[in-house]
C-alpha cells in the first residue's frame, strides 16, 4: 500500500499527489492510539507492567512519510494490543485471588500457612492475609487456624532506626 502512494511515481503521468489527507488522516489515528495507550498504562500503573514505549523510526528530526506513518500507527496498534492482553491476564489473577482470599476467610484449615498480599488482589498498600494456627504449635495440633490480616506496610520511623544501626555498625561503633 505505500508503494501506491508514493508521490515519485505519478511524477510522470503529469498529475500531483496531495498527501496532506492521508498524512492528517494518520496523525489523527496516531494521537487516538497514544492517547488509548496513555489510559491504559495509567490503568496498570502500580499492578502490572505493560509494553508502551515505541521505538523511533529514525534519530533525526524530519517529517516521516506516510509509510513511516503507517509504521508507527501500525506499532502503536500492536502495543495496545499487547498492553490489553497484560491487562485482562492481570484481571483474572486478581479476580482468582480474591476469591481464593474469600474461601481462605471462610476456612483457614484448608488453606495452611497461605499468604495473600494486597498486592495479589489489587488493592494498594502493603500487608497481608496469612492462614496460621491459633495459639502456634498447640494450634496446629489442635487445628484452630485464623486468618491473620497484617497491620499494613513498616513505619518510616522503625526503617530509620534500623538504618542508623547498620551506619553505626559499618563506622564500628556498638549499638
Amino acid at each position: 500500500m505505500p508503494a501506491v502512494l508514493r508521490q515519485e511515481e505519478f511524477s510522470g503521468l503529469g498529475f500531483g499527489v496531495d498527501e496532506r489527507d492521508a498524512r492528517h488522516e494518520l496523525r489523527r489515528q496516531i494521537s487516538h492510539l497514544e492517547r488509548e495507550l496513555a489510559s491504559l498504562f495509567g490503568d496498570a500503573f502500580g499492578h502490572t507492567e505493560i509494553p508502551h514505549r515505541v521505538q523511533s523510526l529514525i534519530s533525526a528530526p524530519r517529517v516521516l512519510d506516510l509509510g513511516e506513518l503507517e509504521a508507527v500507527r501500525d506499532s502503536l496498534a500492536q502495543r495496545i494490543g499487547e498492553a490489553r492482553s497484560a491487562l485482562s491476564d492481570r484481571s483474572v489473577l486478581e479476580t482468582r485471588n480474591r476469591e481464593l482470599l474469600r474461601e481462605m476467610l471462610d476456612r483457614p484449615e484448608e488453606f495452611k500457612w497461605l499468604r495473600i498480599s494486597r498486592a495479589d488482589v489489587g488493592e494498594p498498600g502493603c500487608g497481608a492475609w496469612h492462614s496460621r494456627p491459633l495459639l502456634g504449635p498447640l494450634g496446629m495440633l489442635m487445628g484452630w487456624w485464623r486468618v491473620k490480616v497484617s497491620s499494613g506496610c513498616p513505619l518510616a520511623g522503625r526503617l530509620a532506626a534500623v538504618e542508623h544501626q547498620a551506619e553505626a555498625r559499618e563506622a564500628g561503633f556498638r549499638t
